[in-house]
Parts: C-alpha cells; sequence; structure tokens
C-alpha cells in the first residue's frame, strides 16, 4: 500500500510541475526600453525625419503590433491603407492626418485615431511642432501596411 500512496504521491507532484509549468506560459513579460534599437523611417515611405522605435511585433498572442513613431517638424508618412486597420495614439507634440479626399485634420496629445481597414490616409507631425504618435496596428497574413505615393508639399500644405 505504502507503493502505491508513492506512486500516487509522484503523480501529483508530475501534476503540479505540469500545471506549474503551462502557468509559467501564461505569466506576464516584459520588453524593457531600449531593448529593440530605433530605426529612422524609410526614405520611400516617410518625408522628412521620422523615428520608428519598436514596442511589440504581432504574434500569436496579439494579431497587432506597437510602435511609437515620432515625426520632426514637417516630416509626414506616405499615402497608405492597413488590411486590418489602425489606432493612433497622439503622446506628444502637435501633428496632421488625412484620409483621402477629405481635409487635413490637426491631431493633438491624447488623441485617438482610428484608420479603419482599406482607407487611404498619412499622418505626420505639424510644419512647426513634432509629434510622437503609440500605432497600434492590425495584420492579416504577416502584412500590416500598403504603402502608396508620397504626400506632396502641396497635399500637405493644404488647409
Amino acid at each position: 500500500m505504502n507503493r502505491f500512496i508513492a506512486k500516487i504521491g509522484w503523480g501529483v507532484f508530475a501534476l503540479h510541475a505540469a500545471v506549474a509549468s503551462a502557468e509559467t506560459s501564461k505569466s506576464q513579460q516584459i520588453t524593457r526600453a531600449g531593448d529593440q534599437a530605433s530605426i529612422a523611417g524609410p526614405a520611400d515611405y516617410f518625408s522628412g525625419q521620422a523615428r520608428i522605435d519598436p514596442v511589440w511585433p504581432a504574434d500569436d498572442h496579439i494579431n497587432a503590433s506597437g510602435g511609437l513613431v515620432t515625426f520632426e517638424p514637417g516630416a509626414r508618412s506616405a499615402w497608405h491603407t492597413h488590411p486590418a486597420g489602425q489606432r493612433l495614439v497622439v503622446i506628444s507634440g502637435v501633428g496632421r492626418t488625412q484620409e483621402w479626399g477629405k481635409s487635413i485634420q490637426e491631431i493633438r496629445p491624447g488623441d485617438v485615431v482610428w484608420c479603419p481597414p482599406g482607407v487611404k490616409h498619412w499622418h505626420g507631425a505639424s510644419p512647426t511642432t513634432a509629434m510622437t504618435h503609440l500605432a497600434v496596428t492590425g495584420t492579416v497574413d504577416g502584412k500590416n501596411v500598403n504603402w502608396m505615393e508620397k504626400v506632396t508639399d502641396e497635399q500637405y500644405d493644404a488647409r
């Protein structure tokens, strides 16, 4: 009988270890600030100086990536769309955004911009003030953006 109890006891310990291991995989994960290198906004997709600081990639846990994008005064993205949409949360500065065929909108800290899937738009800084936003971008089949032509100076200055 002691052998039977010993086997049950070991089985319970093994089960407890398996549960603890499964719980560990469900634990919070911390990515430390500075662990991911900043990159310059590629000249093919940005006008002026823009810096992208990756925050998190899309993965099996959440099908959206996050990144901090800082635009120097006058800098902006090219026209583009997102297959799954994008939310922008303005963190600092003053920016601009525009949806194709509509007027330019000024955006400020605390503003949240929803860019629906497939809607052509651009965003960037105002002419005189830098702007940083957190971009949370959905992914479809590993893709989160479709880049188009650059925003011309005339389009950027149209008010």
